[in-house]
């Protein structure tokens, strides 16, 4: 059994999506952030920063318990973990890595950034909300382009795909549009309609 300590946020939705495609035991645990609650100590000594999402896997390598935190790292030790979604191939993987540090590091980041400015903040602060959508519109060509010639963005659909799925999903369809991105939008789509997803995006526990 793994517990998943979640919340309804782009990084909140990336485990709850590995979890119900690989159909590993699981019990969702949420963490309200707006109620401050990734601040208490029994959270923090699972994510030392204080960040959601976390999981325990009683069942880990050897039969350990294994407690984890970072997106990218419980999705990559998920993959790695079931053999899905994560290619034992070293040339495959090595794409897959590279375009999961990138939706870990750089397009979530960023698009993080986005929420903030130009989203959830009451002021209107014309610099900082321009240049992050310019960001983000740049971000969503990049893998536009990139998925002309590919139909997920490192071979087979896979974890790398579900690092940036959440904020394509939040911030591309819902802030910006996906009309000017019609092969991201295409993989998008595809993505949405596969019942895991569906399953991870529906109600969430209380």
């Amino acid at each position: 059994m793994i517990d998943c300590y979640t919340w309804t946020t782009d990084n909140g939705y990336k485990p709850r999506m590995m979890l119900e495609e690989t159909g590993l035991p699981h019990k969702i645990i949420p963490v309200n952030i707006r109620e401050k609650e990734q601040m208490k100590p029994e959270f923090l000594k699972l994510s030392p920063g204080h960040k959601i999402p976390a999981i325990v896997d009683h069942d880990g390598p050897g039969g350990a318990t294994v407690s984890l935190c970072e997106s990218g790292a419980i999705l990559k030790y998920l993959g790695e973990k079931t053999g899905k979604f994560y290619p034992s191939d070293p040339l495959t993987r090595v794409k897959v890595d590279q375009w999961l540090f990138y939706g870990s590091a750089t397009f979530t980041t960023l698009a993080q950034q986005f929420g903030h400015w130009v989203v959830r903040n009451p002021e209107k602060v014309p610099q900082p909300q321009a240049h992050y959508t310019a960001v983000l519109r740049d971000m969503l060509g990049t893998l536009d382009r990139h998925l002309a010639a590919n139909e997920y963005v490192a071979g087979d659909y896979s974890i790398a795909d579900m690092s940036m799925y959440s904020d394509v999903h939040l911030h591309g369809v819902r802030d910006i549009g996906l009309d000017a991105y019609p092969n991201l939008k295409r993989w998008h789509d595809a993505i949405a309609a596969r019942p895991a997803i569906e399953r991870a995006w529906g109600p969430f526990p209380n």
